[in-house]
C-alpha cells in the first residue's frame, strides 16, 4: 500500500512545490545505511551516518573549545581542567536525562543594546537544541488557516494569555494508549468523555519537575503554549493538575514524526524538502512575531497531521526573549556556533536550526558530524558543509546563507528579517498566503483509518503508575496556574 499521496495540479489545490511524489516504501537513497529509532532514542547506526540525540539540555563545559583571539574558525584545544560533579538536566518536554552537562540557566540582558548600529536585525543569536518530544498531538484542522479548539461541554473556563482555556480534571478523559515517554512521565491517546474527541494528554510527574530544576521551564511552556494559535503549531487545549501529576491536554496529530517519513525515503526530492521548510519558515516567523525563540527544531520535533502538513510539537525550551538570552543547552548537531563560543544569542539561532534541518531532508543527515563532541564543535565553528552532488544548487545557496557563523551575514538575522528567506530563489513561486491558509496539497499524505488511530506512533508498554492517587502533594503550589 502506498504511503504517498501524489501531487496534482488541479485548479482548486495548486502544486507549488515540484511535480512527483516520493515514496517511504523506496529504498533509502541517501548516501550511508538506513536511519534506525529505538522507542526513546532516534539515531543512525553508523559511524559515519550522524546519530540523532536526544536533545541534551546543557554542554558539558569542559568539552568547549576554548575560543583563541586570532583563530576563530579553527578553536585550539581547550586545556585540560580540573574534573567538575556533573549535574544532571533531563529534557524538558518527556526528554531524557544527560549526565555530561551543566543545568541550562537563563540570563537575560540587563540593558537591551542598540543593535541596528550593524546589519543585524535581533541579538546575538546562539542556539540551545533541546528534549527531543514525546509526540503530541493535532485534532480537527479546519481548512482555512489555524486549529480552532472547539469549547468543551462541562469544561471550565481559565484565563491565560492567550485568551480563555479550559479546565478539566481526570475524569473527564477516558485513558488510551501511549504514545510517547520520557524523563517525566508520558503522552497518552485520550477520549474527552463529554465529545468523543481524541487528544493527546502529556503527563509529568510533579517530584521529578521539582527534582530536575524543571518548574521554571515547566510553567514557561505553558504560558507559551496558552499564547499560540497558528496552523503549523500544535495547539494545547488545556492543563490540569492532581496530587502528583501535571496533565496538557494537546491537540491529537495522527501522522507521526516527519523523521519517520524521513527514515522511510532515505532523503527528501527537492520539492517535498521544500514544502515542509515553507511551513517551518512561516511557523518561526509567528513565534518571533511574539519574541518567542523555538530552539529545538529537527525532525522528530516535527508532526504530521492527516492532511501532510506539518505541525511543530515540544515547547519544553521556547522561550520569550524580547531581547538576547545566554541558556546553556542543545543536542550537539544542531547548536550554532555562538552557544559553543559562550555568547548571548537571540532568534538568529533558530535560522540556523532551519539550515541544518534544510540540509538533513535533502542530504539523509545532518551537515556536521563527529562521534567525538569536541570535533564536532570543531567542525561547527569552521563552517564548511560537504554538500553532495545531487544537492540543488538554489537549496545549497540558501543553506549556505542559513549556516552561517557571521550574524551580520545570516539569513533571516538581516535587516530584511523573514523576507530574506521568503523572496529566496529556492522558494521561488510559493503562494505564501495559500500556504498558511492549507490551500497547498501535501506532498503525502500519512495513512490514517480515523481520529483516534495509533498506527503511526511505536508501541510502548503500560507500566506507567496509576494516574488520580490521593497522595501527599507539597509541591501544589508550585504550580498554582496548572
Amino acid at each position: 500500500m502506498s504511503f504517498i499521496k501524489k501531487l496534482t495540479g488541479s485548479n482548486s489545490k495548486p502544486n507549488l512545490f515540484g511535480k512527483t511524489s516520493v515514496s517511504p516504501s523506496t529504498p533509502p537513497t541517501a548516501d550511508g545505511p538506513p536511519l534506525t529509532k529505538d522507542p526513546s532514542l532516534v539515531k543512525i547506526e553508523s559511524p559515519a551516518a550522524l546519530k540523532k540525540e536526544t536533545s541534551s539540555a546543557a554542554l558539558p563545559v569542559s568539552a568547549q573549545p576554548q575560543q583563541q583571539p586570532q583563530q576563530q574558525q579553527q578553536p585550539q584545544p581547550q586545556p585540560q581542567q580540573p574534573q567538575q560533579q556533573p549535574q544532571t538536566v533531563a529534557n524538558m518536554d518527556l526528554g531524557y536525562q544527560r549526565n555530561d552537562g551543566l543545568a541550562p540557566m537563563d540570563v537575560d540582558s540587563p540593558k537591551k543594546q542598540n543593535w541596528e548600529q550593524t546589519n543585524i536585525a535581533s541579538p546575538p543569536a546562539a542556539i540551545t537544541r533541546p528534549p527531543p518530544p514525546v509526540a503530541s498531538a493535532v485534532a480537527s484542522q479546519p481548512a482555512g488557516g489555524a486549529t480552532h479548539l472547539p469549547a468543551v461541554p462541562g469544561a471550565m473556563a481559565a484565563g491565560g494569555k492567550g485568551g480563555a482555556r479550559q479546565k478539566f480534571s481526570l475524569a473527564d478523559f477516558q485513558l488510551d494508549r501511549t504514545l510517547g515517554t520520557g524523563s517525566f512521565g508520558r503522552v497518552h491517546l485520550v477520549r474527552l468523555r463529554s465529545t468523543g474527541k481524541y487528544y493527546a494528554m502529556k503527563v509529568l510527574k510533579k517530584t521529578e519537575i521539582v527534582k530536575m530544576k524543571q518548574v521554571e521551564h515547566t510553567v514557561n511552556e505553558k504560558n507559551i503554549l496558552e499564547m499560540l494559535d497558528f496552523p503549523f503549531l500544535v495547539s494545547m487545549l488545556g492543563t490540569f493538575q492532581d496530587y502528583a501529576n501535571l496533565y496538557f491536554v494537546m491537540e491529537y496529530v495522527q501522522g507521526g514524526e516527519l523523521f519517520s517519513y524521513l527514515r522511510r525515503c532515505g532523503r527528501f526530492p527537492n520539492h517535498v524538502a521544500r514544502f515542509y521548510a515553507a511551513q517551518v519558515v512561516m511557523a518561526f516567523e509567528h513565534l518571533h512575531s511574539k519574541d518567542i525563540i523555538y530552539r529545538d527544531l529537527k525532525p522528530e520535533n516535527l508532526l504530521i497531521d492527516a492532511k501532510g502538513n506539518i505541525k511543530i510539537t515540544d515547547f519544553g525550551f521556547a522561550k520569550h526573549v524580547p531581547d538576547v538570552t545566554w541558556t546553556l543547552c542543545g543536542t550537539p548537531d544542531y547548536l550554532a556556533p555562538e552557544i559553543i563560543q559562550s555568547r548571548g544569542y537571540g532568534r538568529a539561532v533558530d535560522w540556523w536550526a532551519l539550515g541544518v534541518l534544510i540540509y538533513e531532508m535533502l542530504a539523509g543527515h545532518p551537515p556536521f558530524y563527529d562521534e567525538d563532541h569536541f570535533k564536532l564543535y570543531e567542525k561547527i565553528l569552521a563552517c564548511k558543509p560537504k554538500f553532495p552532488t545531487h544537492f540543488d544548487p538554489a537549496a545549497k545557496d540558501l543553506v549556505k546563507r542559513l549556516l552561517s557563523a557571521d550574524l551580520t551575514k545570516r539569513y533571516g538575522n538581516l535587516k530584511g528579517g523573514v523576507n530574506d528567506i521568503k523572496k529566496h530563489k529556492w522558494f521561488a513561486g510559493v503562494d505564501w498566503e495559500k500556504l498558511k491558509a492549507l490551500h497547498i496539497q501535501a506532498p503525502y499524505a500519512p495513512p490514517v483509518k480515523g481520529e483516534g488511530d495509533t498506527s503511526n506512533f511505536d508501541p510502548y508498554p503500560e507500566d506507567h503508575e496509576p494516574y488520580g492517587i490521593v497522595c501527599a502533594d507539597p509541591y501544589r503550589e508550585k504550580f498554582r496556574d496548572f
